[in-house]
């Protein structure tokens, strides 16, 4: 039986390259439909990024500072989330301490990027960084509006299964915090309050993404709660492997359930 002590010495807590083994067990599997096709996004300044993919690489152009065209080319993984709307996780080998996450809307016209960085964690800010942009996708009609942050999961507590061996609750507080607690797997007992952020795609999906302040390491993942009863999640998980130099990045996936939804009085709520 695992003791208190241990549960609270966060020095003995699992580095991220620890708990890779057998997550990824509920990880869906990737899609090529993006193969062939070329997708600009431009951002609220009109900023754009020209995505040419192939089966399995995304060629990425961009104007640079000084106006010349940036080109990069990066290994990826497209998973399909509902009917033309794509998670793409891009692995750029060429700058390590990067992870892009692309949620493309080709039905609706829109999308976000999610561009985590690993730094320095220091008092009030987290190792691993997360910025978020929405974007319109060129040539498409826009037929909804940009994704944005929201409150819609505040109060609602769910439980998710990455495989047969691991299991974690959330329960998702307010505008910034949720709390995770491991019901199965090598961190079970473990718990903690971490930063978040969500952006709604579309009704009932969410990009949910977390900031962790123990281990130095983050997650982004699109989260289809359309159906209490049987969520569905992809995600990736991101951060400084045990030996502080090497980073861990990788894919998953996760069934789940809303466990309760919390009604707060009108002066309590805390999306409020």
């Amino acid at each position: 039986m695992t003791s208190t002590h241990s549960l609270t010495d966060t020095s003995t807590w699992l580095p991220l390259d620890g708990l890779e083994p057998g997550f990824d067990e509920y990880r869906a599997e990737p899609t090529t439909d993006l193969a062939g096709a070329e997708i600009v996004t431009a951002n609220s300044s009109g900023f754009k990024i020209t995505h040419r993919f192939t089966a399995d690489t995304v060629h990425w152009s961009y104007p640079g500072k000084d106006g010349v065209v940036q080109h990069r080319d990066s290994p990826y993984e497209a998973f399909l989330v509902d009917d033309g709307l794509y998670f793409v996780q891009i692995h750029a080998t060429d700058r390590p301490r990067q992870a892009a996450s692309l949620f493309l809307d080709t039905r609706d016209g829109m999308g976000v990027c999610v561009i985590a960085e690993i730094g320095e964690a220091a008092p009030g800010k987290t190792a691993v960084s997360q910025k978020f942009i929405p974007f319109s996708i060129a040539g498409h009609p826009r037929l909804a509006p940009l994704p944005s942050v929201t409150s819609e999961l505040i109060g609602r507590r769910a439980y998710w299964r990455y495989s047969k061996a691991h299991a974690y609750e959330h329960v998702y507080l307010s505008p910034q915090w949720y709390t995770w607690h491991c019901l199965a797997g090598p961190e079970k007992g473990l718990a903690d309050t971490d930063e978040q952020t969500t952006y709604k795609l579309r009704e009932g999906i969410f990009v949910f993404a977390w900031r962790e302040k123990i281990i130095p390491c983050a997650s982004v993942t699109v989260a289809d709660h359309r159906d209490h009863s049987a969520l569905r999640s992809h995600g990736v998980l991101f951060g400084r492997s045990e030996n502080g130099t090497d980073t861990t990045h990788f894919t998953f996936g996760a069934h789940g359930a809303v466990l309760s939804q919390s009604k707060y009085p009108d002066d309590l709520d805390p999306a409020r």
